[in-house]
């Protein structure tokens, strides 16, 4: 299942409901909003750190580029719009809106 998160966790705790229900394996897509998440040295680092050790976390990067992030958290993969299709096209997908 791939879990796209795209509010920013600074304003509401979608990130953090996502969490508890990702079971080991599923991959979580970071769009909109919610790439802040995935912004290195944050006080969800090690919340993303966590998720890494046996979750694929992804980051859309153009909306990494619209926010002005450069540095994500070690371990988080960036993905191009094409990037993004492949993903939803492998895995049936939950968006946490």
């Amino acid at each position: 299942m791939l879990y796209t998160i795209n509010k920013s966790p600074f304003e509401t705790s979608t990130m953090e409901s996502a969490f508890r229900f990702l079971q080991p394996g599923d991959p979580v897509l970071f769009i909109e909003d919610g790439v802040y998440a995935v912004q290195s040295g944050n006080r969800f680092s090690a919340k993303i750190e966590s998720a890494i050790q046996s979750n694929s976390v992804y980051a859309l990067k153009p909306d990494l580029d619209a926010r002005g992030i450069g540095q994500v958290t070690d371990g988080v993969k960036t993905v191009d719009y094409d990037g993004f299709v492949e993903l939803v096209e492998q895995h049936k997908t939950n968006s946490w809106l």
